[in-house]
């Protein structure tokens, strides 16, 4: 890394949320600011807008002005960013800044959580990957396939079929139990509005009903199931990426320490706590 840049950053952007973390290059944490999501997903723009924003009100925080961005380096996991398409128009259009790197935020998270060492991660969000980084340095991932093909175990995923479960209910093929009542209430009250909340549905959307499958779950059997079955597909992912269980395995994301208690006792045992975070890991990419 070029110790003449003065600025390193870090950008950890999902879905939902956006976390960005702003270092000097002996390592010495200066400033960080939290936002909404960057998936390029939501748009190549609309990233850049909520990054650098974030990026500004950073500074802001120290009381600082903005510094030119030849004078910053940025290393960004993204989701979407294993779109070569989305990747490359993220490339396009990003400013003059003095280095760029980009990778997943799945990888970032991968190279958090265990200090860039080799190790697997499972990480649970909007969406939701498995990662693992080898001894001889190779590197593979599990999942990742999007909403809504994938993102088993996810909140898109648990959103979506809570989503599911209350409009079987409002037409009489389910009974209401506490969670199709909550998602009810969250979404309008009534049919009306659970129709007009759906038919603008998307992954992000889906995710903000995931509060409540955990909410419910202790009195739901129908959300305690969903949330068991979350578990065993977040396992099914660790499995598949180290089948003997040789490497360290850490659950990460934001619904993932949620799930603790839902997950198969074999798979709780393994895992180990993150070093870092996915911001921290983008700080690695950058070292590296």
């Amino acid at each position: 890394m070029d110790n003449s840049i003065p600025y390193l950053i870090g950008v950890d952007g999902g879905g939902t949320g956006t976390r960005l973390r702003v270092e000097s290059p002996d390592g010495r944490p200066l400033t960080q600011a939290e936002g909404p999501g960057s998936s390029l997903a939501q748009g190549i723009e609309p990233a850049w807008r909520t990054i650098l924003a974030l990026l500004e009100r950073a500074f802001g925080e120290i009381g600082k002005a903005l510094p030119p961005y030849a004078d910053c380096a940025m290393g960004l996991g993204l989701a979407g960013a294993n779109n070569p398409e989305w990747a490359w128009q993220f490339r396009q259009r990003a400013p003059d800044l003095a280095r760029l790197e980009l990778a997943t935020d799945g990888y970032t998270t991968l190279l958090g959580a265990h200090g860039g060492q080799p190790g697997v991660v499972v990480a649970l969000g909007t969406g939701s990957v498995g990662e693992a980084l080898y001894p001889d340095g190779s590197h593979r991932e599990v999942g990742g396939w999007g909403y809504p093909s994938g993102d088993e175990a996810s909140g898109a995923w648990l959103g979506q079929r809570a989503a599911q479960l209350t409009q079987m209910a409002l037409d009489g093929r389910y009974t209401h139990t506490p969670l199709t009542r909550a998602v009810l209430e969250f979404v309008g009250g009534n049919w009306q509005a659970m129709m007009q909340w759906n038919s603008a549905a998307n992954p992000t959307r889906f995710a903000q009903l995931a509060p409540l499958v955990l909410a419910a779950a202790r009195t739901d059997p129908e959300a305690d199931a969903l949330l068991r079955q979350a578990g065993e597909d977040a396992w099914a992912i660790a499995r598949a990426l180290d089948p003997v269980g040789e490497l360290p395995v850490a659950l990460c994301g934001g619904l993932g320490q949620a799930l603790r208690d839902w997950l198969p006792p074999g798979f709780r045992q393994q895992l180990t706590p993150a070093k870092g975070d996915s911001a921290s890991g983008a700080l690695l990419l950058l070292r590296r």
